[in-house]
């Protein structure tokens, strides 16, 4: 799978996976959704790494809540009839990431496994507003997760 990850680190003060480690997460969850690319193209995405100023500013922008989030997955919409792979854009809030992996007692790169498939599934389409939606992403999710040796985020006590 050629996959081509823009990793923007807009914020400073944390640690954050290697792109090595993005570009697994992304790849893993792309196979377990049977991501169908056009042939002999690679698969572009952005991911970009955010601070609380920054991911409130964007949340409060496009889905009017005030206050910073994990994760937003912004799609690309590819025009018809145009071959491209452009996933679109994820931006991941370092600090909330941070924080929601001490809340939940799950390591760090745990929580960043999830949170970076999560958004991937997002821009595939995946939603979870609807509780049958919410179930076939979850286990999706967890099935990735489990590819990748981690544990069901959703199963560990809190």
């Amino acid at each position: 799978m050629n996959l081509d990850i823009d990793l923007q680190q807009a914020c400073e003060d944390y640690e954050t996976p290697p792109l090595e480690a993005f570009t697994q997460w992304v790849a893993q969850a792309l196979q377990e959704a049977q991501y169908d690319v056009p042939a002999d193209m690679p698969i572009e995405m952005t991911l970009r790494l955010v601070d609380t100023y920054e991911s409130r500013e964007l949340n409060r922008t496009y889905r009017d809540k005030d206050k910073p989030t994990n994760v937003l997955s912004f799609p690309f919409e590819t025009p018809e009839g145009i071959p491209l792979a452009l996933l679109g854009d994820l931006v991941i809030c370092a600090p909330v990431v941070e924080l929601e992996a001490a809340e939940q007692n799950k390591t760090k790169e745990a929580h960043w496994a999830h949170m970076v498939i999560h958004g991937t599934l997002h821009l595939l389409g995946y939603d979870h507003i609807e509780e049958q939606d919410a179930e076939i992403m979850e286990a999706l999710e967890v099935q990735t997760l489990a590819k990748l040796g981690y544990a069901d985020p959703y199963a560990i006590n809190n």
